[in-house]
């Protein structure tokens, strides 16, 4: 099947890659705008997991005031050139993150950052509730740590639900953007202050 401009275009709007991937990936499915777009997810993943590596040290602060100017934010979102920095497309992830965390509020960055005794101590607690809805010891280590994997959903910023697609994690997004612009990108900190909290 020919491969025609509106296909290209189309996966190049669903996916962010450049166009000669884009080509070359609809060239490989036959012209399948699905099987191209995760083929190239797939692609921008491990593009991904390469440049983990590489020092970030370049960036751009994120800001956010919610329109009744009780919550704000601030995310830092780290690169590694300056170049990257001052796209429009690498700024306008980190305001969206910074959206992100004021509307989903989350308190660490990720998994590795919740303190050992915060997480033991929600592993505790989870314990208890399946003991007692009454399930089997082996069922509760099985309930307690899929629980304990929601529990990181709902504190970590980097396994939260993306507020503007939750279809995939803030991880994810960022996974995506590295394979799109093709340097490191990381969230270095961030702050959210509300009114009354």
């Amino acid at each position: 099947m020919a491969v025609t401009t509106d296909d290209i275009k189309k996966l190049r709007a669903m996916t962010g890659a450049g166009m000669m991937d884009v080509k070359k990936t609809l060239d490989e499915t036959d012209g399948d705008i699905e099987r191209a777009a995760a083929l190239l997810r797939e692609r921008g993943v491990a593009k991904a997991a390469k440049k983990a590596d590489r020092e970030a040290r370049e960036g751009f602060v994120g800001s956010y005031i919610h329109h009744n100017g009780k919550i704000a934010t601030l995310v830092e979102l780290n690169c590694e050139t300056d170049f990257v920095a001052r796209n429009s497309q690498f700024q306008a992830l980190a305001r969206d993150l910074a959206i992100h965390t004021a509307m989903a509020n989350p308190t660490y960055k990720g998994r590795d950052d919740v303190p050992a005794e915060v997480a033991e101590a929600e592993r505790t607690v989870l314990a208890e509730q399946a003991k007692q809805e009454g399930k089997p010891e082996n069922v509760v280590a099985k309930m307690v740590e899929g629980r304990l994997n929601k529990f990181y959903e709902e504190v970590c910023l980097l396994e939260q639900p993306f507020i503007k697609d939750d279809k995939k994690t803030v991880e994810q997004l960022l996974k995506e953007a590295i394979s799109t612009i093709g340097e490191n990108i990381q969230v270095g900190s961030f702050y959210r202050i509300a009114i009354g909290e």
